[in-house]
């Protein structure tokens, strides 16, 4: 696979995001539902902090990743969901650690809830191989 991340301005890289991941020859293609801060049961953990939840929700992609033989770096979008944009974005070193050095294309979305209302994060991803 060939990846390019495209950046036509600087300001989103210091985000931790690129504007556009362009992808040619990619053998495969993951879709992964949104992941949170819930346990193997699917139960919510009992986090309240906004960066372990964003932490546990990376931790849960990690895991469906690997389940597909694909890691952080095959990830080239990511749609984030909160309910608490403010809360989030004080927390985003979370995720660029989770990241780090990769920089997909991402979208930040305010919502009111979650599936359950103790969760403040939902993270879905596209990965290619």
């Amino acid at each position: 696979m060939e990846r390019t991340d495209v950046n036509p301005w600087e300001w989103s890289i210091a985000f931790g995001f690129s504007q556009a991941v362009q992808v040619s020859h990619g053998e495969r293609v993951l879709f992964c539902a949104g992941q949170t801060a819930s346990g193997p049961d699917g139960a919510p953990l009992p986090l309240t902090d906004m960066a372990e939840q964003v932490r546990m929700a990376f931790a849960n992609l990690r895991t469906v990743l690997e389940s597909a033989d694909m890691t952080m770096a095959d990830v080239v979008r990511l749609t984030v969901y909160t309910t608490d944009v403010d809360e989030f974005l004080a927390a985003s070193g979370s995720s660029a650690e989770a990241l780090a050095p990769n920089l997909p294309a991402m979208t930040l979305l305010g919502v009111t809830r979650l599936a359950f209302p103790e969760f403040k994060v939902e993270i879905e991803a596209t990965a290619v191989r």
